[in-house]
């Protein structure tokens, strides 16, 4: 069930309409039972795993709760919770991964006859849900919030459908008093910021990243020697375009229909792409990650605790385990390990550049900053997107190789600027006045200058096909 899909809609209004009509408590047994149909409409047998990870946490948070500080047994609870959850998802979506690297070296010491792996169906969701429900009971160890009353309200915590498939990530001190206490109804404000919510991510998604998705598959999917350089250039900017509108977009539509359901959801976007350095790159892609991380890898490891050596294991450490989240794959690997390298050389530059170097402060400094960002962004999103490290290390190659035009370059090109120009242009506005869309267009005739231009875009230049939402497979 996709958000820019005709069943979403009907289902959310039905859900919208009841929650109108029920009390607090009467509500959220509705979007309980909404959010579990929700994800049985994926796979009802997955429902079981949802179910047992919120009785886990439900009962380990309850049991840390209820013990004094210092107490050895908390400590129990929690390794209780994380190897639960961590096994959990390891089976499902490492195991493969993981024997079928130990069956290649085997092969390669002679071993052979070797059954073969077992590939198991990953559950929609699991990456994000069980980080949801590690943080709860992590959170109620270090005393940074109060375990559940209800198990029916931490069961809605976790599974609180707009979220549910691919984040944001939210933390409990956020969204569980929010469930627990009575929540304002939708009233003239809600609903106008949850439509330029809803209405920015279906353009995002469905005119932004479904239109890029097919211009991604050529360099993708040719054989590599027939590729020219501004072929695999241009198809990498296109899947940076497809990734951000289908991520971003999902966020905006799941914060836009919450916020109709007396929810306010944590922001997960803040216009990445205008990034200075991998740093605030970070702080504004996927923002519901990279604080996972830091709070609960980064700083667990010794954060910046130990000096600068240490500091910088750490950093790198974090970043491939991130990058392992996103899939069990070694381009996964290879993409986190960039990153993390990245930041531990933004981190060296920092500690050494002069703060009294006016020219790293002016205007031309800033969009060099900007571009070499963006591109090295993109490098590391070719890793990302590609099927094989022996297919990323092909591109690579030919990204070094004939830089010849085609004419899949010029109609890559055109389509890029027709698509992703506006928003860009209207981002890149939004950056400079350093205001947030919704309040930059709070002017009624612009906002309806914007649905319609959406609108017409949908019409008129809908995707050649429907494509799934990249998270959903994390």
């Amino acid at each position: 069930m996709w958000f820019n899909s005709f069943g979403f809609w009907m289902f959310f209004g039905v859900v919208a309409l009841g929650c109108r009509m029920l009390s607090h408590r009467g509500q959220n047994w509705l979007l309980l039972a909404a959010s579990y149909f929700f994800y049985g409409c994926w796979d009802w047998r997955f429902l079981s795993l949802i179910l047992l990870t919120t009785a886990v946490d439900y009962t380990a948070a309850r049991n840390v709760a209820g013990l004094e500080s210092g107490h050895p047994g908390r400590k129990r609870w929690v390794a209780f919770s994380l190897v639960i959850n961590l096994g959990i998802l390891g089976a499902f979506k490492y195991f493969g991964f993981f024997v079928g690297e130990l069956e290649r070296l085997l092969q390669a010491i002679g071993f052979t006859g070797l059954s073969p792996v077992m590939k198991l169906t990953l559950p929609v969701g699991i990456s994000f849900y069980t980080f949801q429900a590690l943080s709860y009971t992590l959170d109620v160890y270090r005393g940074h919030t109060r375990p559940a009353r209800r198990f029916s309200d931490f069961a809605l915590y976790i599974s609180f459908f707009p979220q549910l498939v691919a984040g944001p990530i939210e933390r409990s001190a956020h969204l569980l008093p929010q469930v627990v206490d009575p929540r304002p109804r939708c009233d003239a404000a809600r609903f106008r910021d949850g439509l330029f919510l809803v209405m920015s991510g279906l353009f995002l998604k469905v005119v932004l990243a479904d239109n890029m998705a097919w211009l991604v598959t050529v360099p993708f999917s040719e054989p590599v020697e027939r590729l020219s350089a501004p072929e695999v250039l241009l198809g990498v900017y296109a899947f940076a375009f497809q990734i951000y509108g289908d991520f971003a977009g999902y966020s905006a539509i799941a914060i836009g229909v919450a916020k109709w359901l007396g929810f306010d959801l944590m922001d997960n976007f803040a216009r990445p792409y205008f990034a200075l350095n991998p740093q605030d790159f970070w702080r504004r892609w996927h923002i519901s990650l990279s604080t996972w991380l830091r709070d609960y890898l980064y700083i667990s490891l010794g954060g910046n605790r130990g000096g600068k050596w240490r500091t910088r294991r750490n950093l790198l450490l974090t970043m491939v385990l991130g990058g392992l989240w996103h899939g069990a794959a070694w381009t996964f690997v290879i993409w986190g390990a960039i990153h993390g390298l990245w930041l531990v050389a933004h981190r060296i530059w920092a500690g050494w550049k002069p703060a009294q170097a006016k020219w790293l402060n002016g205007a031309g400094w800033k969009v060099l900053s900007m571009l070499a960002t963006f591109h090295l962004v993109c490098l590391c999103w070719l890793f990302f997107r590609a099927e094989s490290l022996d297919q990323a290390l092909g591109l690579l190659r030919a990204l070094a190789g004939e830089w010849r035009w085609t004419d899949y370059a010029a109609t890559c090109s055109a389509l890029i600027l027709f698509f992703a120009g506006p928003w860009i242009a209207l981002d890149a506005w939004i950056e400079r006045r350093n205001e947030s869309l919704a309040l930059t267009l709070v002017a009624w005739p612009w906002r309806f200058g914007v649905y319609a231009y959406i609108l017409a875009m949908m019409l008129f230049f809908p995707p050649p096909m429907p494509v799934e939402f990249i998270y959903f497979q994390f």
